[in-house]
């Protein structure tokens, strides 16, 4: 039933119903409206997924206004959210500067957990960027990067997170990119597999953003604790030289729809909104449609990149367009 029509049953009968209320369980109601049965839903019921929030929403915030990091936990709780997916880069010059030493990690691991278990949160993964190329064509380049990475794999562990997030950057050649990937994705998985952690791969520019090759990738890898991190918008296979404009995009919802089969987490993308709350440049409702028809329940990460608006307003704006949207695909 389309939301107009819904609105106006609604209206006739009087029953009441908010479409954006809080959550409640959820009921089937049968109703009289001119001699013909209808049926009605109780638009208060939970979305299909849980709610995280991507640290990286509030880069600026960090960077710029010098918001402690450690302060993840709080903020996310205040905002509505349940999980953390941690940016390993905002820690720095913290941990760069200690050369990612046992301590300075250790340090990292115990002030996240203490401060997620304050605020009642659960730590769903960690983002790993600035750790060398896992597809490079130099093998023993690509074997340091592996490395680097298992102390990452360790920190997950022990913060009870279920996966990394890494990138595949290296080679621009589809034949040799895929092979380097599976070579570098098969040995981090295969430490990871001991620390029950699951390596997940976001589409992140270069050929990670072509959601055929992607999915080659994932296929060709076949390990369980190996999969894919769909972010809605992160399809630019090609930028203009000397730009962050792209020049080159991969059908999204089509990269999406090949990635799914693999995802083991889901990052909602946003930039900019209309009036109505929706984002102007990803179709959210048919974004869903496509997560939800996998059979996927697990955390979707809000991940807010605009800058028309505060990234305060944008998380939020981006929270509620992920509830609403899921009410409509009800």
């Amino acid at each position: 039933m389309k939301r107009k029509s819904f609105i106006r049953i609604a209206s006739i009968v009087g029953i009441g119903i908010s479409l954006l209320g809080s959550y409640a369980c959820k009921e089937t109601k049968k109703v009289k409206v001119e001699n013909s049965e209808v049926v009605v839903k109780d638009s208060n019921v939970e979305p299909f997924f849980k709610l995280s929030l991507a640290q990286w929403s509030m880069h600026k915030m960090i960077r710029e206004d010098g918001v402690d990091p450690y302060s993840f936990a709080e903020k996310a709780k205040n905002w509505g959210f349940t999980g953390l997916e941690y940016v390993s880069q905002l820690y720095n010059p913290e941990l760069e500067e200690a050369g990612y030493s046992e301590e300075a990690m250790a340090n990292f691991v115990a002030k996240s957990n203490a401060e997620a278990e304050k605020y009642g949160m659960k730590n769903v993964l960690i983002m790993i960027d600035g750790q060398g190329n896992l597809a490079v064509d130099d093998e023993t380049e690509r074997n340091e990067t592996v490395e680097k990475h298992k102390r990452w794999v360790d920190a997950a562990a022990a913060m009870g997170c279920h996966a990394i997030r890494v990138n595949l950057n290296g080679s621009n050649v589809p034949e040799e990119w895929i092979k380097n990937s599976v070579d570098g994705l098969t040995k981090l998985a295969t430490y990871a597999k001991t620390k029950n952690i699951n390596i997940l791969v976001e589409n992140h520019g270069g050929l990670s953003s072509n959601g055929e090759l992607h999915a080659q990738v994932m296929k060709t890898v076949n390990m369980d604790n190996c999969g894919s991190l769909p972010d809605f918008g992160n399809f630019c296979i090609e930028r203009k030289p000397d730009s962050w404009d792209c020049l080159k995009e991969y059908d999204k919802y089509k990269g999406v729809k090949e990635l799914m089969p693999y995802a083991k987490a889901v990052s909602a993308k946003s930039n900019n909104f209309d009036a109505e709350g929706y984002d102007t440049g990803i179709d959210y409702v048919q974004m869903l449609k496509i997560v939800k028809e996998t059979g996927y329940t697990g955390f979707i990460g809000v991940e807010y990149e605009g800058s028309e608006i505060s990234e305060e307003a944008g998380i939020i704006a981006t929270r509620d367009l992920l509830i609403k949207a899921a009410k409509e695909i009800e």
